[in-house]
């Protein structure tokens, strides 16, 4: 397989920050963005080879300029992986603002719609390419007292399975990953956000969790990462329009 030329958002630290790693060890050419100054800093001191630039997703400009130049260095792209996103407020309906729910979507979803809308072209004029979109569990069942976030990462189903309609005549593959609770410090503030409106305590949100599903623990962003792999790869060809859960099987999402 040729080298692959690789595009990820939000990749400085978390799940996009191992997607990028993974891609970079099976040898493809690697752009990346983030919002987080700290975390981009530490991201280029241990990938210097990987260009990181400082990007706010939500504005279409930067995202542009961010894409000028990644395309220009990569001489084109083969994979975008749209993964920045935040867990938005944790309330009930009744307590979310719309400056919050709008703030929720534009990063989780409009993003990944600005993403999608400027490969699209060069994906479909050398017909061949693939999208990932992360999803989220969440987003295939609901979250009560995370209305936003599970209406941006259904949105983001949405937009898959549409996208795999219109590109799939090119050759062009759109799949969305859907991780449930990967370790590490995001997942620790959505746990400390249900607690807080619960009024219980963080370990009984946690375990809820983990025994809630077949395989009782949390998901490593590596595995997440290794799906990213294989759906960009040619074993996945025929794989597109999908939404794929990487959750340990979820049996009850929550209690509450």
């Amino acid at each position: 397989m040729s080298q692959q030329r690789v595009m990820i958002t939000a990749a400085a630290d978390g799940i996009g920050r191992a997607i990028a790693k993974a891609f970079a060890a099976d040898g493809a050419k690697v752009h990346i963005c983030d919002v987080n100054e700290e975390a981009l800093a530490k991201f280029r001191k241990e990938f210097p080879f990987i260009p990181a630039t400082h990007v706010d997703v939500r504005n279409e400009t930067q995202l542009n300029a961010w894409f000028d130049a990644g395309l220009k260095d990569l001489g084109g792209i083969d994979v975008l992986v749209n993964n920045a996103g935040i867990k938005g407020p944790t309330a009930p309906v009744e307590g979310v603002s719309l400056a919050d729910w709008r703030e929720c979507l534009e990063i989780c979803l409009d993003a990944q719609f600005l993403g999608a809308k400027r490969v699209a072209p060069l994906m479909k004029a050398q017909k061949s390419g693939a999208i990932i979109n992360l999803s989220s569990n969440a987003g295939q069942h609901g979250f009560g007292n995370r209305t936003p976030y599970a209406a941006a990462k259904w949105g983001v189903i949405g937009l898959t399975k549409s996208l795999a309609i219109e590109l799939g005549p090119y050759n062009v593959r759109c799949n969305a990953i859907c991780p449930g609770s990967v370790r590490g410090d995001r997942i620790n503030r959505v746990i400390e956000g249900e607690a807080k409106v619960r009024g219980v305590p963080f370990d009984v949100v946690a375990a809820e969790i983990v025994n809630n599903q077949s395989i009782a623990r949390f998901t490593e962003a590596e595995e997440v990462a290794d799906l990213c792999l294989f759906l960009a790869s040619p074993r996945a060809a025929m794989i597109t329009g999908q939404d794929i859960a990487i959750d340990g099987h979820v049996e009850v999402f929550h209690i509450k």
